[in-house]
């Protein structure tokens, strides 16, 4: 059954990121391994005052179908600097079997970012991450825009609030659009609640069931795509 899009109603929280460049794939892989050694030795959260706890953490390459944008690194992260690689991660991995993906498969395949690329840090209360600032998510959107240029993914995967917000107006629930997909620029965004073991969210039947649906999005794209 063919997938429909549907309507992303409201305003954006942010401006559309940027479409995809016109340059070869050898080109492209040259420009994207030279963004992220500049990705990797930026500092200007840090420059900026703010307590970042590692540097930053992305993984992929230019010839990715599919790119999974998280929040932020959390500290399992940080120590193996790996993306999704605590237990949220394995949460996610556990969800993403469902759409047919082995771990070490997804990670070999496609493309993992975030808004932020460091750790931020804990939370004032000791309990959970920081959740990056404005600033923060500010100072980092050039690079994730330029990784979206150029990886150029058929399907775009945000996951949690922050990554949702790239897409979707921030005041919208979870319920309304968890369980969609939507075509934007070409691509489709099929978005994934936070795997965060301390949101409650997908542990209520209906919710659950919206993710079900999601999931069997993704498997769908996955077929029909190649992916």
């Amino acid at each position: 059954m063919a997938l429909e899009p549907v309507e992303d109603r409201g305003p954006r929280a942010n401006p559309p990121l940027s479409c995809a460049v016109d340059e070869g794939a050898e080109v492209r892989a040259a420009q994207l391994a030279a963004l992220q050694a500049k990705i990797r030795t930026c500092r200007a959260c840090a420059e900026a005052g703010y307590p970042i706890g590692s540097t930053p953490i992305i993984s992929g390459t230019a010839g990715a179908r599919l790119m999974l944008i998280g929040q932020a690194p959390g500290k399992v992260e940080e120590r193996v600097h790996r993306p999704f690689a605590g237990s949220a991660g394995r949460r996610l991995f556990t969800w993403l079997a469902q759409a047919g993906w082995e771990e070490e498969q997804f990670r070999a395949r496609h493309y993992m970012t975030a808004v932020t690329k460091c750790f931020p840090g804990k939370g004032s209360n000791g309990r959970g991450d920081r959740v990056p600032s404005a600033v923060e998510q500010a100072l980092c959107r050039p690079f994730l825009e330029r990784e979206l240029a150029l990886v150029d993914p058929a399907v775009i995967v945000p996951v949690g609030r922050l990554a949702l917000g790239l897409f979707y107006d921030r005041s919208t629930p979870l319920e309304a659009i968890i369980g969609t997909a939507k075509r934007e620029g070409g691509r489709w965004i099929v978005p994934l609640p936070h795997p965060s073991g301390a949101s409650p969210w997908y542990n209520r039947p209906e919710n659950r069931e919206r993710l079900h649906q999601a999931l069997a999005i993704l498997r769908r794209l996955r077929q029909e795509l190649g992916l």
